[in-house]
């Protein structure tokens, strides 16, 4: 019971680095095509909150739920040289903003970090309270 505060934490800081890999994934498939000419779709992690209840004392964890694709529409460009234009000289291009990736790949950074600084903090109060017990 006394570690749940830190297991809390923990999971939050799972769950932000799932985000920042599905970011980085995102950012690094941004032009993809596959073989079949399909262009890459952007992928988004879900969340849930998972209630934790151990001895009466509840508490929250968070997990990812799953990654999904993102459904919005593909970007259109006009370039009938490439040869993955169709008949109408358009190439469709991924789903991916990577500007939107880089603020959410921020975002999940600042929440990895704030988990940390949670843990850390829950973690000393630990080590104080064990050394004034010490004492």
């Amino acid at each position: 019971m006394i570690f749940k505060g830190l297991e809390v934490s923990v999971t939050g800081m799972l769950a932000q680095r799932v985000r920042m890999d599905v970011a980085a994934s995102n950012l690094a498939n941004a032009n993809s095509v596959d073989d079949n000419g399909q262009p890459y779709r952007r992928r988004v992690p879900i969340f849930e909150a998972v209630l934790d209840e151990v001895n009466g004392v509840k508490t929250y964890r968070v997990k990812v739920k799953k990654i999904v694709e993102d459904p919005s529409p593909f970007r259109k460009i006009y370039d009938p040289s490439n040869p993955l234009a169709g008949p109408d000289g358009y190439v469709t291009l991924p789903n991916v903003d990577p500007l939107r990736e880089m603020v959410d790949m921020i975002s999940a950074m600042r929440s990895y970090e704030a988990n940390l600084t949670a843990f850390n903090t829950r973690k000393n109060m630990i080590v104080n309270t064990i050394d004034i017990l010490k004492a």
